[in-house]
């Protein structure tokens, strides 16, 4: 149960996370600047939203194949890794990297309840 309870928080923080962000970046101008900021074309932020809406469900709803769950995962896991080292490339301040070192640690706890649930069965 336990198990369980730990599986759904961070898989649903996780999912809203990035349901969240990803509707900034279609919805909020600033973002542009953001992903400007990075060095990163426009059309890399249309892509990693959508990316992240169909990942969220991806992890989120259980009828997915578990395939594709891990596809999800490494996607989300690399996002975030690369989100840390963008932000340090470019002078960034560290505590701008705290958001997505969060996120990673986060998305890492779902991961890990996600194959102890699976392995139980």
């Amino acid at each position: 149960m336990k198990d369980k309870i730990i599986f759904w928080i961070s898989t649903a923080f996780i999912s809203l996370w990035m349901l969240m962000s990803a509707v900034g970046y279609f919805l909020i101008p600033d973002m542009k600047t953001n992903f400007q900021h990075l060095g990163f074309p426009d059309y890399f932020r249309i892509e990693l939203g959508i990316a992240k809406i169909l990942g969220a469900l991806a992890i989120l709803l259980p009828l997915v194949p578990s395939k594709l769950k891990e596809f999800s995962y490494f996607g989300f896991i690399l996002t975030f890794f690369s989100a840390i080292v963008a932000h340090l490339s470019v002078g960034d301040p560290f505590y701008v990297s705290l958001f997505p070192l969060f996120a990673l640690i986060v998305i890492l706890i779902s991961f890990t309840y996600y194959h102890k649930l699976n392995n139980k069965n």
